[in-house]
């Protein structure tokens, strides 16, 4: 209910009726509030991101993620660089090497802002790798405690699976836990 404040009635007398109208594009910054679209410097990408500035540097120079500079020389980043390092994150926490992480992002843009197309393009081209390496994590947690082709011979199973070490034969390693591509 609306008070009766002079200011809401209109030359007739009659309570106007105020229809709330909200802005979620932040355009500039009021009172401390985060203007989306300003570019982010080191220290502030560092601590949301849950790295050092040092590893940013890094992945700068990999080439995995993209600065500018500002005219005092600083770097400074678009907000989607957040989401770069959360990817190359995860992606280091499950074994995947840098340079698969790096092909892997190749498909999004450097400096614009990167679209949810772009993600699903990344997502489909890295869906065979992610199968191949789940693949290979399943054989080793379901074969690791039998014979796995080594030629350690020390397992229980290893003269009926690999007897003589005829294994051998077919190359270096756990034979019998490789995928065939």
């Amino acid at each position: 209910m609306y008070s009766q404040n002079k200011s809401l009635l209109n030359k007739q007398g009659d309570y106007l009726k105020l229809t709330p109208k909200v802005n979620f594009r932040c355009e500039m910054v009021i009172g401390g509030s985060l203007e989306i679209n300003a570019p982010l410097k080191v220290g502030e990408v560092a601590k949301r991101a849950g790295v050092t500035i040092a590893t940013l540097h890094f992945y700068e120079k990999k080439g995995l993620i993209f600065s500018s500079r500002s005219d005092g020389n600083q770097r400074l980043y678009s907000r989607d660089v957040l989401r770069r390092i959360a990817i190359i994150k995860v992606s280091q926490n499950v074994g995947i090497p840098l340079i698969e992480i790096k092909q892997a992002l190749s498909v999004l843009p450097k400096f614009a802002a990167t679209t949810q197309k772009d993600w699903q393009v990344l997502s489909s081209n890295w869906h065979a790798t992610l199968d191949a390496k789940i693949k290979k994590l399943v054989l080793l947690r379901d074969q690791l405690e039998n014979c796995i082709g080594c030629g350690c011979l020390s397992v229980k199973e290893c003269p009926i699976r690999n007897p003589g070490d005829i294994l051998g034969k077919q190359g270096s390693g756990a034979v019998l836990l490789r995928t065939k591509p």
